[in-house]
């Protein structure tokens, strides 16, 4: 008897690829704009998965929703800005093993590899056309269409995509933001320790990657 499809889903930022440094600076930039001192570093990388209506309040709670609203609006502009200067490789360059493992479990029959990120569709497009990865995933789940996670929009909208069972796919990501979603989700959560969040927050995790090119065996390890 033929194994059933699986479905392997990817956060982004902190996952498959590190922009913390641009994140950074495009949140400093929106905050002077806003004539707000910058939150810190730590705080910031904290929020780092959530869509932004969600974050900037967490970082700022005193702030009118108008401002919150404005904030987010600087943080875009700055952030695009920011990655036309210096380009996605530069930007948010790929963790180390990231393309020879992806191409590893695309070519698995009966695997589909797919997306879930706090990002726009349009920020998506443009890393995954800058790192020429767009090919690997079938399904692209962003901010534009879901609630932030860790509410399990996306995982749901990911296995209606593709028809896959929650039992049959996984969930790779940094922040416990994912582990959550994934747990809401019904499916496993595989947590990685090269992110913006440690490892002991991801508490909801069924096991933590120390390298990227450690996930195959640990899928394998989840679905026995």
């Amino acid at each position: 008897m033929s194994r059933p499809a699986r479905l392997i889903i990817f956060d982004v930022d902190g996952t498959l690829v590190d922009s913390q440094c641009d994140i950074l600076a495009a949140m400093t930039q929106a905050f002077e704009r806003a004539d707000q001192p910058a939150p810190q570093r730590l705080a910031v990388l904290g929020i780092v998965g959530l869509s932004l209506d969600v974050a900037i309040p967490r970082l700022a709670p005193h702030l009118t929703n108008e401002q919150h609203g404005q904030i987010v609006g600087w943080y875009k502009e700055a952030y695009m800005g920011l990655r036309m200067q210096s380009g996605v490789a530069q930007s948010s360059p790929l963790y180390p093993h990231v393309r020879d493992t992806l191409q590893a479990l695309h070519a698995v029959p009966g695997t589909l590899l797919g997306v879930a990120t706090g990002k726009s569709a349009r920020g998506l497009d443009k890393l995954l056309d800058g790192h020429d990865l767009r090919s690997f995933f079938v399904t692209r789940q962003v901010a534009d269409h879901h609630p932030s996670k860790p509410h399990p929009s996306m995982l749901r909208a990911a296995l209606s995509e593709t028809g896959i069972a929650p039992e049959n796919a996984v969930m790779i990501g940094d922040t416990s933001f994912d582990m959550e979603m994934a747990q809401a989700a019904g499916m496993a959560g595989i947590g990685v320790s090269w992110g913006y969040h440690r490892p002991e927050a991801l508490s909801a995790a069924r096991a933590i990657a120390k390298g990227f090119s450690d996930l195959p065996g640990l899928i394998d390890a989840v679905w026995g």
